[in-house]
């Protein structure tokens, strides 16, 4: 079987697993009536057809200490898919955007139900607590799914408090980025901007989608100590090139394979490398567009062109490129240590390297 078969069947079978919980924990809502059926289909809509990138991660670092497949693993691994999916949902309110994997985000589904019924109030203040509401959902099942997947109790204990950590600091950077979008960079040079860009990184993405991931995966499973340091260092740079790449695609991404509307980062006027790359590499009259447009959610579609020829045009692309290529180098020789440190299993090493480019070199 090749590796990205292997992948493939993974994430079918995570697939299943968040089905599997969905249908067992939403009988605890049968008695409240059916009316909460645009709850559960909120979270329904936001775990179909996703990646399982996170899952992935947490089942490899457990494979690599030489632990067998199970059900029971597959299972832990799909409480990630929870997790993402309560960011996710929260992250398109804060967001106000209108399309997720090329369907209406969850908030915009909902409030268009609210007005197909004629129900009384606000159809986009419903949309919206229906969203917050479905992603808390989202984060309780989370935790069953992880406490209850089969796994030993002593295995799970030894990665508890990552996973809590993990669900405390998505919140800590999920604020970070809102933060740093309100108060902008005014009067703040290259480094700084750069610095303050990549703590978001770290703490909004980073982390929650391969270190800690793959860490909780591996103190499960009983990876020995010695790796641990450079499994970690291997996710925080894949972690972030990652996110990188996620930058350049939410201004120049192709809707069809992202899912999201063209430019959409510009209109909410994301804070990102590329940004404070672009900020500084642009002629005076751009960089002067730049700075006025960005944030402006009635920009056009020959406005964001505008915006993406400016960027272009101030080779921060290229910049961003050469970064992701550095951070990429430094997460495959990390993951070289960790596998002679810990003597990790060949085939989850393999996975893992796999992986490196599937999170790298992607179109969504």
């Amino acid at each position: 079987m090749s590796r990205s078969t292997d992948l493939r069947e993974l994430r079918r079978r995570v697939q299943q697993a968040t089905g599997e919980q969905i249908a067992a924990a939403s009988r605890a809502l049968d008695p409240i009536g059916p009316g909460l059926a645009p709850r559960v289909a909120a979270v329904s809509g936001q775990l179909a057809g996703g990646q399982g990138r996170r899952a992935s991660f947490l089942y490899w670092g457990h494979r690599a200490a030489g632990t067998p497949d199970s059900t029971e693993l597959a299972r832990l691994a799909a409480s990630m898919e929870f997790f993402q999916g309560a960011a996710l949902l929260h992250d398109d309110v804060m967001d106000r955007s209108d399309t997720r994997r090329g369907m209406p985000s969850a908030h915009r589904a909902a409030a268009a139900l609210h007005g197909q019924r004629g129900w009384a109030g606000d159809p986009e203040r419903f949309g919206e607590g229906t969203a917050i509401l479905a992603g808390n959902l989202c984060l309780t099942w989370c935790d069953q799914l992880y406490a209850t997947c089969g796994l030993p109790a002593a295995d799970l204990a030894r990665g508890r408090a990552l996973f809590d950590r993990m669900r405390t600091q998505l919140m800590g950077g999920q604020f970070l980025d809102l933060l740093e979008s309100a108060r902008g960079w005014e009067g703040v040079d290259l480094e700084g901007r750069i610095e303050s860009a990549r703590t978001v990184i770290r703490y909004k993405s980073a982390k929650y989608t391969i270190e800690q991931p793959l860490l909780i995966g591996a103190l499960v499973g009983g990876v020995p100590e010695p790796a641990l340091p450079h499994l970690s260092s291997y996710g925080l740079a894949l972690g972030e090139a990652f996110q990188l790449r996620d930058d350049v695609l939410g201004v120049f991404g192709d809707p069809e394979a992202t899912g999201k509307p063209a430019g959409d980062d510009l209109r909410e006027g994301k804070r990102t490398v590329l940004i404070a790359y672009a900020l500084d590499g642009a002629q005076p009259g751009d960089r002067q567009t730049l700075e006025a447009r960005l944030g402006r959610d009635d920009i056009d579609t020959a406005g964001v062109d505008d915006l993406r020829d400016i960027v272009k045009r101030s080779r921060a692309v290229e910049r961003v490129e050469s970064l992701i290529e550095v951070r990429v180098t430094e997460a495959r020789a990390a993951l070289a240590r960790a596998s002679v440190a810990g003597r990790l299993d060949e085939p989850a090493v393999d996975m893992l390297e796999e992986l490196v480019s599937v999170s790298t070199e992607r179109r969504s």
